[in-house]
């Protein structure tokens, strides 16, 4: 699956803005944290998952369901207020003013350094709990966290500067992953869709930034780069997504990662024909499982949406998955979403021999 998964109901602690070495002092929350990730691990492999995560159990339960997707590096990162902001495009998002609401914005303070991130420790937890290999998942990211931003204090001045300023910060925490054995690592920025909305000069940037962020572990590490759709409460955004993949991918076959991770079932599979032209030194992670819905796939339209796939690029450059993270959806429905992901990989596979 993409990343987030939803916390068991019993699981009510808040880290709140804290590192997570401070609020474990408290024993019953450690406690919670740590059978809450097993139990989040148990269901990925009892629905038959090959690689699995750790549900990302330290993201709270702010506003649009995964703020804290947002906000747990803003929180842990030098340089930003704590308090949420209007976002600064709040007056230009037009249909989209809820999702730009969920998500807010953040004082630029200072000097951004980096904090008590912890990813290659949470890293650790999880794959002590797992026979399967654990996928890191590194979300937000610097092009996405840097739309947030109201400069009131220097020395940066602007985005651009900004998200050089956070490639710093989360390559480290990439780098940390890999130096404790992670080998699948997934970056989650939205960046890929903001030339849509500032305009063709800036995808050489984000191409930029995205090599900063993660290329550098290229190599040691098999990475990927989540291309997602927006899901605020299960919204997508539509205004910098509504040209759809053809108006972006191809914009970035040169970028150092080794697979794409991109949402096709919440809109049936279109574009996938894209896949056709993908550089043959990138793999594609298909979504196949819509999560922006409370249905429930049946595995034979899950093997439909494969299908659809296979017609473009080899079964061996493919890896299914879910359009995005699982987190807002009640658990047994997200249970049985990934049972019918492996259900219709199965028939796949069957028909492939």
């Amino acid at each position: 699956m993409v990343g987030s998964y939803p916390r068991p109901a019993w699981f009510s602690q808040q880290l709140a803005g804290r590192d997570v070495w401070e609020a474990f002092k408290v024993a019953p929350h450690a406690e919670a944290f740590g059978d809450a990730t097993s139990a989040v691990i148990r269901d990925q492999r009892e629905a038959g998952l090959d690689i699995v995560t750790d549900g990302q159990m330290w993201f709270d339960d702010y506003s649009m369901g995964i703020g804290s997707f947002l906000w747990y590096w803003l929180e842990r990162t030098h340089g930003f207020g704590r308090e949420k902001l209007p976002h600064p495009a709040r007056g230009k998002a037009g249909r989209d003013a809820f999702a730009l609401d969920e998500a807010g914005g953040v004082a630029v303070t200072g000097p951004i350094k980096g904090g008590p991130v912890r990813m290659g420790w949470l890293y650790q937890r999880a794959q002590a709990m797992s026979d399967r290999p654990v996928k890191a998942c590194v979300g937000a990211g610097p092009i996405q966290l840097s739309t947030l931003a109201h400069f009131k204090g220097g020395p940066i001045t602007d985005r651009y500067e900004l998200a050089h300023a956070l490639a710093r910060v989360f390559a480290a925490e990439i780098s940390d992953l890999v130096d404790a054995g992670c080998t699948y690592i997934q970056l989650e920025d939205l960046g890929a869709w903001i030339p849509c909305l500032t305009g063709e000069k800036d995808f050489a940037w984000v191409c930029q930034i995205i090599d900063e962020t993660i290329g550098h572990v290229r190599g040691r590490a098999r990475t990927s780069w989540h291309f997602c759709k927006g899901n605020a409460w299960g919204n997508q955004v539509h205004g910098m997504t509504a040209a759809g993949y053809g108006a972006v991918l191809p914009q970035y076959y040169d970028v150092a990662v080794d697979d794409f991770v991109l949402d096709f079932a919440c809109r049936e599979m279109a574009d996938a024909a894209l896949l056709a032209d993908l550089p043959e030194d990138k793999g594609v992670h298909v979504g196949v499982i819509d999560v922006r819905t409370l249905e429930i796939e049946a595995p034979a339209q899950v093997a439909e949406r494969i299908e659809k796939v296979l017609k473009h690029i080899d079964p061996q450059r493919v890896t299914l998955t879910t359009d995005c993270g699982l987190k807002q959806l009640p658990r047994p429905v997200a249970q049985q979403k990934l049972r019918a992901l492996v259900a219709g990989a199965k028939l796949v596979r069957a028909s492939l021999g």
